[in-house]
């Protein structure tokens, strides 16, 4: 089972990436799954999680309104749209697979784990 992290890059302020997660190996469309971050020097952090369908979805304070996530079970892919990026939002972001069919805002709640793609916001 792997998930592969994509989409990070350096942008300004203000701007904007889609980071995606492909999932192989198994299929996770009755899964829940969710994206956290860890910055240098921090503990991860919870960034947002979304149910089996779509239906459900939690986003941490620091982003809400500004990252949007998504998910194409077809494709097998989970999505995190972020605009209005922030120099704090300087991070590795990994997602990750809940063995459940909603996510978790802990990393307790996930089982399988991505590399991680990182995003770097800076002028």
């Amino acid at each position: 089972v792997q998930l592969q992290a994509s989409g990070g890059g350096l942008v300004q302020p203000g701007g904007s990436l889609r980071l995606s997660c492909v999932a192989s190996g198994r299929r996770f469309s009755n899964n829940g799954m969710g994206w956290f971050r860890q910055a240098p020097g921090k503990e991860r952090e919870f960034v947002s999680d979304i149910s089996w369908n779509g239906g459900n979805t939690h986003y941490a304070d620091s982003v809400k309104g500004r990252f949007t996530i998504s998910r194409d079970n077809v494709k097998n892919t989970v999505y995190l749209q972020m605009n209005a990026l922030k120099p704090e939002d300087t991070a590795v972001y990994s997602c990750a697979a809940s063995l459940y069919s909603i996510g978790s805002g802990s990393t307790g709640g996930y089982a399988y784990w991505g590399q991680g793609t990182q995003v770097t916001v800076s002028s």
